[in-house]
């Protein structure tokens, strides 16, 4: 028997303009690329680049994490760039600069961390 009839291939999605997710947390910063309906492209993180522990949540870590998204999404032939950033960590500068630099058009750069207004009662004190 022969294998033609179950042989596809998975079509390559064309992008020429899309949006990069930055969620900096203290602990990891996972970077996901979506087109401009928001379905994900390609995404990667600290931990994926076998960063283990604490040095996933370093700024080295974050920007390895963007550069390679970014040739992820180049492939996919990626030219316009908007960037969106969330939480505290210390990855999120490092991982602009890194998306910002590549040669890849930024449009827009906005920071969409969530801040409470006075609404929930919050955590109690952490003693040490």
């Amino acid at each position: 028997m022969s294998n033609d009839n179950k042989t596809t291939k998975k079509d390559n999605k064309k992008i020429y303009k899309g949006r990069a997710y930055i969620n900096a947390s203290f602990n990891n910063t996972i970077i996901t690329m979506t087109d401009m309906e928001g379905n994900s492209v390609a995404w990667a993180s600290g931990g994926t680049l076998e960063f283990k522990g604490s040095r996933k949540a370093t700024p080295y870590a974050a920007q390895l994490a963007a550069k390679n998204v970014l040739d992820k999404a180049r492939e996919m032939g990626l030219a316009e760039l908007e960037i969106y950033v969330k939480g505290p960590g210390s990855g999120r500068d490092s991982a602009i600069r890194a998306l910002a630099t590549s040669g890849v058009k930024v449009s827009l750069i906005k920071d969409i961390t969530p801040v409470p207004h006075n609404g929930c009662r919050p955590r109690k004190r952490r003693r040490v």
